[in-house]
């Protein structure tokens, strides 16, 4: 089989830019080991979204009082959330397999290795091999959970985001090591369902890439929930021969040992570049990542990389962003280098957080001179219609130039509002052009106007 474009693994980088290389009249193929859509959409993304829903749809029967309606002997069916995820995952793989047939995409099942610049070898599931060539190979092999040296995965009680999916019963007690988006999501799911969970970050704050102030209210709302937040805090050690996991876990206070079911480890990804090649055909790397230029091509002609494999956030989106502007430049289209301190960064607990650009404390060490607006939903006629009063809009602006350099969210529905926030960064809307653009009321996204009014005294709802 010979290709245009061949692309390996099928994850949000790969199955974007094949059907991209394919809309440019490209023929595409695409080498996938398990199932199309990769882990994003079978282990990740879009099942993780599903149990999320039924955790917040379960909040919402649970506080039904409060909004009028009268709902007794509530209780979560843990095997059919997990199931109903399973189902959403396998309906959105479904669809991904329709958009191949349309695009005329040939699917090679198998996993694939270079073998030289224009060649990838391919082991199918049986043991039997094939050689699938192509003038321009596109690697998009994605990542795994990472495992510490002292927290190794037995996939039982020690166990990763997989394995966290698709637990058979619901575990009375678990420890969350790592307070990511991978790691909040699932304390909040868990503790939603009635698992007492105890959350472990080694870093000051929870979601330690957001702003301060966003870590410090949803660590207050996780408080609320009844998990266990431990900052400044490392898992030193877990003892898993009795029936419950003894986690050792080193504090400034001292050593405290928790007692759980189930120890979940969220502490990262590992990017799959093992095996691939890479190595015989003297691919370039940087930090354990294939290096690339700007439009994602390897030291080695003809071979490009996307996705967790290369620097860069390892999250979906920006990935299918790679992956486009990858063939966009291969079909020699004029193409703008991804913009890296745009993106937007979204944790989808109850309540949501969602950022994009620098933070207060970011921008200030960077030398700015900012102003600051805040608006907190309390102050929301919308957000306190719906019952969901908690969190606030804040904006970051450079004083000297009006310029938005970062919006930070936390409440409802903020992961659906922070696109506007991008776009604005993109053409360079100042806060003076925010707060002139009427936004509907009453809605959330409201907030933002009033969070750009507050920075310039011009408030008026608060």
């Amino acid at each position: 089989m010979n290709f245009d474009v061949l692309v390996v693994g099928s994850g949000p980088g790969g199955y974007v830019a094949a059907i991209r290389a394919s809309q440019l009249g490209m023929k595409v193929g695409v080498i996938e080991k398990e199932n199309l859509g990769g882990i994003c959409l079978n282990w990740g993304c879009i099942p993780t979204k599903a149990l999320l829903k039924s955790a917040q749809v379960f909040e919402y029967a649970t506080h039904a009082a409060d909004y009028g309606i009268m709902a007794s002997d509530v209780k979560p069916d843990f095997e059919k959330i997990v199931a109903r995820s399973r189902d959403v995952a396998a309906n959105m793989s479904k669809g991904i397999e329709f958009l191949f047939k349309k695009n005329k995409i040939e699917v090679i099942n198998g996993f694939g290795k270079l073998t030289s610049k224009n060649t990838v070898t391919v082991t199918a599931p049986d043991g039997s091999t094939q050689e699938v060539t192509a003038k321009h190979i596109i690697l998009a092999t994605g990542a795994r959970s990472r495992e510490l040296p002292n927290l190794k995965q037995d996939g039982e009680k020690i166990i990763g985001y997989r394995e966290a999916l698709t637990l058979p019963k619901q575990p009375k007690s678990m420890v969350v090591v790592g307070s990511g988006a991978i790691g909040s999501e699932f304390a909040y799911f868990y503790s939603t369902m009635g698992t007492q969970v105890t959350l472990v970050e080694f870093m000051p704050n929870i979601v330690p890439v957001e702003d301060e102030e966003v870590s410090r209210t949803l660590g207050r709302s996780f408080k609320k929930k009844k998990v266990k937040v431990m900052t400044n805090a490392s898992v030193e050690s877990v003892d898993t021969s009795g029936d419950l996991c003894k986690v050792n876990i080193k504090t400034k206070k001292g050593e405290e040992v928790v007692d759980a079911e189930i120890v979940l480890s969220a502490v990262g990804i590992t990017p799959n570049t093992e095996g691939i090649g890479l190595e015989k055909m003297g691919i370039d790397m940087v930090n354990g990542r294939v290096k690339v230029d700007d439009f994602y091509r390897t030291n080695v002609e003809g071979v490009y990389a996307i996705g967790d494999i290369v620097p860069g956030p390892a999250l979906a989106h920006v990935a299918s962003a790679e992956g486009i502007a990858c063939v966009e430049k291969i079909a020699g289209m004029n193409v703008q280098p991804i913009n890296y301190r745009n993106i937007p960064g979204c944790t989808y607990t109850n309540p949501e957080v969602s950022s994009v650009g620098l933070s207060e404390k970011a921008a200030t060490e960077a030398g700015y001179v900012v102003k600051v607006g805040k608006f907190p939903f309390t102050a929301s006629g919308k957000a306190t219609a719906a019952g969901m009063r908690e969190g606030f809009i804040k904006l970051i602006f450079d004083a000297k130039t009006d310029e938005l350099l970062g919006a930070h969210m936390i409440g409802g529905n903020v992961t659906e509002m922070i696109a506007e926030m991008v776009v604005a960064r993109n053409l360079k809307v100042t806060g003076h052009d925010l707060i002139k653009s009427i936004h509907p009321h009453p809605t959330m996204s409201e907030a933002i106007m009033e969070a750009a009014a507050a920075a310039y005294g011009e408030v008026i709802h608060m």
